[in-house]
């Protein structure tokens, strides 16, 4: 599949899910959950990290111009992946896969919190997916905690010998894991008031286990496809994004 026919799917998808998702339950943090102080407290924190993903973004593009297109296809694959709301009323939020894992594989854990970062902000404009006060909070978990968490998993399972299928599921596993972990401290800490941190923080993550569990197997074995279908496909492309020495790619 040529660029041109891999853009024209990308912005098919983007456009079917903009148009036709449901909006019934608001995805990520839900608008007004957290207080104010919590809410800009999350979006300082965020702020260095965005700013890195920038950094990082026109670095990459002085070195290779086709960067920047590949990394807006990565994004509408986020977008597309994060678009599938599973709602957990018991902890005021959904699950759902979260994507980071491929994209901070690709092109690394800064540019993938801008790529996260990009996505929540049109789901949260045009699809009321999480909402403008918590979108710093939700950047963080699904963004930087995620994206962090499955570039470190990917890197170390590589450096053990691990191969790219087992390396790419337990990233994408990671991801989607240490998201909703990092989504309950959030939670908690925003809406416990008087009470202590520790009891609701356990009851909130407890509540996402039922959907959190399969699903990131399920985000393992989709970032493992992507990874294993890029090594036999578009190899050249793992090379470029530094996934890959050329000495690994079979010839």
């Amino acid at each position: 599949m040529n660029r041109n026919k891999i853009l024209v799917v990308s912005l098919t998808s983007f456009i079917t899910t903009l148009f036709f998702s449901s909006s019934a339950h608001a995805m990520h943090i839900s608008e007004g959950i957290l207080p104010f102080n919590w809410a800009a407290l999350w979006f300082a924190v965020t702020a260095p990290f965005v700013a890195l993903g920038l950094r990082h973004l026109n670095l990459l593009a002085k070195e290779d111009l086709s960067m920047k297109p590949l990394v807006g296809l990565i994004a509408a694959v986020v977008f597309v992946v994060s678009c599938m709301p599973i709602p957990v009323p018991t902890a005021g939020t959904c699950s759902h896969p979260c994507g980071t894992g491929i994209a901070a594989i690709l092109v690394g854990p800064f540019v993938s919190v801008l790529v996260a970062a990009v996505a929540l902000l049109i789901q949260a404009l045009f699809l009321a997916h999480g909402g403008l006060s918590t979108l710093g909070a939700n950047i963080i978990s699904m963004g930087v905690a995620g994206s962090f968490a499955g570039w470190l998993v990917f890197r170390g399972m590589r450096k053990i010998g691990a191969s790219l299928a087992v390396a790419g599921f337990m990233a994408g596993l990671l991801t989607d894991w240490a998201t909703y972990i990092t989504t309950s401290v959030e939670l908690a800490s925003g809406i416990r008031g008087s009470e202590p941190f520790s009891p609701l923080f356990w009851k909130i993550l407890l509540a996402f286990i039922p959907t959190q569990l399969p699903l990131g197997i399920l985000e393992g074995a989709m970032t493992a496809g992507m990874v294993v279908l890029l090594y036999k496909k578009r190899p050249d492309l793992l090379v470029k994004m530094k996934v890959l020495r050329a000495g690994e790619v079979a010839a």
